[in-house]
């Protein structure tokens, strides 16, 4: 049958739904780009915080409208929202035609075919354990030029506030030899730039006794000759080891860019988030990293109004953000999860006060960004040209090492004569809170400081 997808929260699922389009394929299904030619959609579902499982549930209320109006039958929920809330969805959704959990992705044929024959799959929701590996069928839904690469599932960490334990279950890091086969295969259909994935990529290797760990994978990556560039993303503050920092420093091909989520800057807000690191530990790394990578561009997301956080806790957060001075930064505010440790802690903050401090610190962010982003004119990087701008053909958007897709700014180009998928050097002329303006300079005529 005819199969369209919707795919909400992080790069994560994102994977996790190509997969499942591969696994359809492979099995002789089509897989569709518009939703009203399909007989059948399946929804991923992101359920980490409540915002997420709300818009998941209305994605679904959606989708299902289509039954009425258009060729849909089958209705499929799949992912983090399934495996959270199974005792009670199909009472509540009975839209829905199928569950699968996040460890039943490789499932989702057998669920089509039930559903083909009149049977619905209400699937038990075990323990996740499932990972995908080099051989298993993906469509990519990036564009060819570049492709998230989930080196691991699950997570060991178990942070007050995070569900994701119980919705990804434990660590499991895949085999080297199957991420480097994968990454050779991307690298053969033209893929330049690959973004290292997990829940923690930093934590890579720690449930396994064979001695695999982040820097000997990159070490592996940073062979493959077609391969220009390798991206980390989610690196906890926790787990940088003296070889990883090392590796980094020397590295031609992993990106001087790090994405480190640190949550906090206060001490006793750190320890009952169950963070692992304190705040002196924190800026002894940042000052490190600095000072071993020279332009090394820092990411972290943030957390606002975690149960405890008073005005001064707050008020040293928001002096952490102004002192590190962060190339990006992505500010969210608590939430409750009924699942989580720190639902049940004391001192929680009002929602228009969580809105408040928010704000406060993207407003901080934003005149640190510009001010940044002022330091790269007159300068040319080498950046991996995505191609037209959604908003007008007269711009082209491109991207340096210091912005990874989906989540950072990107450099505008409009003069000169970028290709789509290529690399071009950008000349920036223009800066602005969170994105660059510049002119692709022709072969040989780069007269510029070059970064």
């Amino acid at each position: 049958m005819k199969v369209g997808f919707i795919s909400l929260g992080c790069p994560k699922n994102q994977v996790d739904t190509e997969v499942m389009a591969g696994i359809l394929r492979q099995a002789g299904h089509e897989v569709v780009s518009s939703e009203d030619d399909a007989e059948a959609i399946i929804v991923n579902t992101c359920a980490f915080v409540k915002s997420a499982s709300e818009e998941s549930i209305e994605a679904i209320l959606e989708t299902a409208s289509l039954k009425k109006r258009g060729r849909l039958k089958y209705l499929v929920a799949s992912g983090c929202l399934a495996q959270r809330y199974k005792e009670g969805l199909t009472e509540e959704l009975p839209e829905v035609d199928a569950y699968l959990g996040t460890g039943e992705f490789e499932g989702i044929a057998k669920a089509l075919d039930s559903l083909s024959v009149g049977v619905k799959t209400l699937h038990k929701m075990p323990a996740p354990e499932y990972i995908y590996s080099h051989d298993t069928p993906r469509i990519r839904f990036t564009p060819r030029h570049w492709s998230y690469l989930k080196i691991a599932d699950g997570c060991n960490n178990r942070c007050a506030y995070c569900v994701i334990p119980s919705l990804r279950g434990a660590l499991r890091s895949r085999p080297i030899n199957s991420i480097t086969t994968e990454a050779r295969n991307l690298a053969s259909q033209g893929v330049k730039e690959i973004c290292l994935i997990a829940q923690d990529v930093t934590a890579y290797g720690s449930d396994s006794k064979t001695g695999k760990s982040l820097a000997r994978l990159l070490r592996e990556l940073e062979k493959i000759r077609p391969l220009p560039w390798i991206r980390l993303l989610y690196a906890h503050p926790a787990h940088f080891t003296d070889e990883l920092i090392e590796f980094l420093a020397g590295s031609e091909k992993v990106l001087k860019y790090l994405d480190i989520p640190i949550q906090h800057a206060d001490d006793e807000i750190l320890k009952k988030m169950g963070r692992k690191v304190t705040h002196a530990r924190i800026m002894k790394l940042i000052e490190r990293l600095r000072r071993d990578i020279p332009g090394v561009a820092l990411r972290t997301s943030l957390m606002v109004g975690f149960p405890g956080e008073t005005d001064e806790k707050f008020k040293k957060l928001l002096e952490f953000v102004k002192d590190v001075e962060f190339d990006h930064l992505g500010v969210f505010g608590y939430s409750d999860e009924d699942c989580a440790a720190s639902a049940r802690l004391p001192g929680k903050i009002g929602e228009g006060l969580i809105i408040r401090r928010r704000d406060r610190l993207m407003k901080a962010q934003a005149r640190i960004s510009l001010k940044k982003n002022r330091e790269r004119v007159g300068k040319t990087y080498k950046a991996l040209v995505d191609g037209p701008s959604p908003e007008t053909n007269l711009l082209y958007c491109s991207r340096g090492y210091f912005q990874a897709p989906e989540i950072d700014g990107v450099i505008y180009i409009n003069d000169g004569a970028p290709v789509a998928g290529e690399f071009a050097d950008v000349l920036i002329t223009e800066a602005h809170p969170y994105d660059l303006v510049g002119t692709a300079l022709a072969s040989g005529k780069n007269k510029t400081k070059k970064a």
